[in-house]
């Protein structure tokens, strides 16, 4: 394994990446302070993977099993994820949201910060102080470079986590959404939930092609599932039909009190609900 490596970006944010683990971080507040905070975030970078690592094949369970873990990240995927085990998922679905709850955490246990964002590959835990704020750019698509749209996140929004979904992202998905992006109030439960979101966004196409996800990754928690590989031309209808599914799961995960606004993105048209997401 490639050891952790710890950089300074051009406009001054700080870089971590160890393996698949690629964290940008932004802080505010005194100098002493984010020096403080960031000293904290590189102390306790090295431990996660190795410990990810170690408990891979609890992980790796359905959450039906009941995955028993110990590292702390670990606790954190399990404990997003069991508010929705009645569907399929994996503590997978909430890996890149857990690490960045961890390190922010860390990051304020160690000093006060005015505001914060840990960035892990697009699924973000935030921080804001009394009287701050935060501005997320929105992509139409998870590997998408370019905004689209923004988020201002405020200390009374209630939002700790923004993560987005879709078949275009990290991970394989069920469905066929291009994204799907949720608001929580921690980015571990915003993974998890835009991951069960992204997979509703489908339709019955000739359009859809599918393939298990076994045979396009031996080692994927998903097993033998149908995971989507293709979606040609969808007639409106379809993409109307997709979208609609998706947005019924959202909007039941808000009326659960389990996340507190998405918005979903299919061939062009969107689904919205709580909390506004301004063009």
């Amino acid at each position: 394994m490639q050891p952790p490596v710890a950089q300074r970006l051009a406009d001054g944010r700080l870089h971590l990446s160890h393996g698949p683990i690629d964290l940008v971080i932004g802080a505010w507040g005194r100098e002493s302070d984010v020096a403080a905070a960031e000293r904290a975030a590189m102390a306790l970078f090295p431990g996660i993977l190795p410990g990810l690592a170690a408990e891979r094949a609890e992980l790796r369970k359905p959450m039906d099993r009941a995955p028993r873990v110990t590292h702390p990240v670990a606790r954190r995927m399990v404990a997003a994820c069991t508010p929705f085990s009645p569907h399929f998922l994996t503590p997978m679905a909430a890996v890149a949201g857990a690490v960045a709850d961890h390190v922010l955490a860390a990051m304020l246990a160690a000093a006060p910060l005015t505001r914060a964002y840990v960035n892990d590959g697009g699924d973000i835990a935030l921080h804001v102080a009394p009287g701050e704020s935060l501005a997320i750019g929105l992509a139409a698509t998870p590997e998408s470079l370019a905004m689209d749209g923004a988020l201002r996140v405020t200390d009374g929004s209630g939002i700790g986590g923004v993560a987005t979904s879709g078949r275009h992202g990290r991970s394989f998905s069920l469905g066929i959404a291009d994204a799907v992006t949720v608001l929580a109030r921690d980015a571990a439960t915003a993974d998890a939930a835009a991951t069960l979101i992204a997979n509703a966004v489908d339709v019955d196409s000739t359009a859809v092609r599918r393939a298990p996800a076994a045979s396009l990754d031996p080692d994927s928690d998903l097993g033998d599932r149908l995971v989507t590989v293709a979606v040609g031309a969808l007639s409106a209808a379809e993409v109307a039909a997709a979208l609609d599914a998706g947005l019924a799961r959202a909007e039941a995960f808000r009326a659960a009190g389990l996340i507190l606004g998405a918005a979903l993105r299919l061939s062009g048209a969107a689904r919205v609900t709580g909390v506004a997401l301004p063009p």
